[in-house]
């Protein structure tokens, strides 16, 4: 192929035996066997076994080869006598005629590259982004990192079947308030002026929706400003983000279904349930799941007792809402696991307690707050699944809180039992989210995205409850993860004012924020609607990792920083000047 190497590490076979040939990569080990010396050498696509005769020239040119250090290899193919079966290449071996080092490595790596002895995952984080270009030569996340191009060209290839064109959209942009803070960006030109970076390209592809394109597509760049979770990259993270003029919601959901299945289907082993996805109202989700991110492989649901504790004596009961899961063979558990899912609601999840009975084989009521439920109760309880063998879990609190900790304790007892179904990507869609939420300071504000057509239309914003209102807006869940989500938009210039004035937004504001969309919508508006899967938390997903930053090349940590490229750091206070800035001590 060129001067350093004819072959690549993964490439010769049995059929190369006789061929003179040079190949080129990483030395992965060095074995001595007496006067022979193997060394295992390899690059993107494979290892290849180099074999060094008792040559004194050539032993002392290896003498101070350490691994990790790049070279090529000039020689002979040959067939193993020893054959490993394990590697492409196991057949044959490479008898070395003449060797190059192309890069040196230092004796001490800051932990061990490509060690069977190692796991990876057990060396500190910061030191492994700090060493990311090391890190990256790990066999399972270097493959991770090929998996994601992969999965881009896939989707690339898959929009572009479906009718949809590549079109990007700034970077520089105006600040917007869309769900999270901006990252903003001082402008030289115009003191005291910003630009943001787009949290999304949201108001973009609507914009391209009234210049006339019919379907809009891209894997963008977004930036929010946001803390970091496992599932979440902090500063930025990618979405295949499309839009389509003249679109319902059905038309969305089918483009989402084919999207995601195919990709899925494509590049894992596990079982892909089909669409159509299985859609749950928002709040049936938070009632039944306790999120509005349930994860269907973990069969436990959450029920409603309120109203059969409604003359109970028991006082953490009293003028609360009550939920309880039922755990079907759950009677088996001991005290100690009843105990310790106790302590775990109140010293994880804050919980006041968490109530608990088992149903023996008798069908009688022991244990926890057996004393407490009447034969009634018992029996309303059965016709809602609590049978012979089971155990019932309470949570008693107002509404939302009891909702969230019902949810989380859904979810910590399948994961203690075992309960979720293995191999498998389970979706749905989740509809019907309410157009407005009370903030944390009891002032009405937008619930999902602030750009959404609401259900009802403008009679709807001026007859009902904002907070009865509901929004033609979605999110898909895989495997309990938010992975993609969108709306039908509001391409009404009456209806957007009207919205966002309830929100506490006079229409001079609108005008001010969203100019653009607010002007456009006036010259003509085709109805839109759209989705952004998230593609770093698809790539997680189908290669099963538990961590986001496995499949991004170069993330930040865990506080938002990049320890390899220092960022963010300190800046010149030339720098500073000439955009207009200074930093206070």
């Amino acid at each position: 192929m060129n001067e350093y190497r004819t072959h690549n590490c993964g490439e010769l076979r049995i059929e190369n035996k006789g061929q003179k040939v040079k190949i080129a990569g990483w030395v992965q080990r060095i074995r001595n066997l007496g006067g022979m010396k193997f060394i295992d050498i390899r690059d993107q696509y494979g290892i290849t076994q180099i074999i060094i005769a008792e040559n004194e020239e050539m032993q002392k040119q290896v003498s101070d080869l350490v691994t990790e250090s790049v070279i090529s290899v000039e020689g002979t193919v040959q067939e193993r006598t020893s054959k490993n079966s394990k590697i492409p290449t196991g057949d044959i071996e490479l008898q070395a005629e003449k060797i190059e080092l192309l890069g040196k490595c230092k004796n001490v790596l800051p932990f061990e590259v490509n060690s069977e002895k190692v796991d990876i995952s057990s060396v500190r984080e910061d030191l492994r982004l700090e060493y990311r270009y090391l890190d990256l030569r790990n066999e399972k996340l270097h493959n991770n990192i090929l998996l994601r191009s992969k999965i881009m060209k896939f989707v690339r290839d898959k929009m572009d079947e479906l009718g949809f064109s590549e079109i990007q959209t700034p970077i520089l942009a105006n600040s917007s308030p869309e769900g999270a803070r901006d990252f903003l960006v001082p402008s030289r030109l115009h003191p005291g002026e910003f630009y943001a970076l787009p949290q999304a390209p949201q108001q973009f592809k609507q914009l391209l929706m009234v210049s006339g394109f019919d379907k809009y597509y891209q894997i963008a760049p977004c930036f929010r400003d946001e803390d970091p979770r496992a599932d979440r990259a902090p500063g930025e993270f990618y979405q295949i983000d499309f839009e389509m003029s003249f679109a319902t919601q059905e038309d969305v959901f089918k483009v989402l279904e084919e999207l995601i299945t195919s990709t899925f289907k494509k590049f894992s082993t596990w079982k892909v349930e089909e669409g159509p996805f299985i859609k749950i109202p928002y709040r049936e989700a938070m009632e039944k799941y306790g999120s509005d991110k349930p994860d269907l492989r973990n069969p436990l649901i959450i029920q409603d007792v309120t109203t059969l504790f409604k003359d109970t004596e028991f006082n953490a009961f009293k003028d609360k809402v009550i939920k309880a899961i039922i755990v079907p063979n759950g009677a088996s558990q001991g005290r100690k696991f009843f105990d310790n899912m106790t302590k775990y609601a109140i010293e994880e999840l804050g919980a006041k307690g968490l109530a608990w009975v088992k149903i023996d084989e008798e069908n009688n009521v022991t244990g926890g707050i057996s004393k407490f439920i009447t034969e009634n109760i018992q029996k309303k309880l059965e016709k809602i699944g609590a049978t012979a063998n089971s155990s019932i879990f309470f949570i008693a609190d107002e509404l939302k809180t009891a909702q969230k900790i019902a949810g989380q304790i859904r979810i910590e007892l399948a994961n203690r039992l075992d309960l979720i179904e293995k191999d498998v990507y389970k979706f749905c869609f989740i509809v019907d989210f309410p157009m407005y939420e009370l903030s944390d300071e009891g002032k009405i504000d937008f619930n999902h995205n602030p750009f959404s057509m609401p259900q009802g239309g403008m009679d709807a914003l001026l007859n009902s409850d904002p907070l009865e209102i509901l929004a033609y807006q979605y999110d898909v869940v895989c495997n309990g993860y938010e992975m993609a989500s969108g709306a039908v938009r509001n391409h009404n210039p009456e209806i957007m004012v009207k919205a966002f004035e309830i929100a506490g937004y006079p229409e001079e504001e609108v005008e001010k924020r969203f100019g653009a969309l607010y002007n456009a919508f006036k010259y003509g508006t085709p109805p839109h609607a759209g989705a952004a899967p998230g593609l770093d938390r698809m790539i997680m997903l189908i290669a099963n990792e538990p961590n986001i930053r496995e499949v991004i090349a170069f993330p930040k940590n865990k506080k938002a920083r990049d320890v390899l490229m220092g960022a963010p750091g300190k800046v010149m206070e030339e720098q500073l000047k000439e955009i207009h800035i200074r930093v206070s001590e």
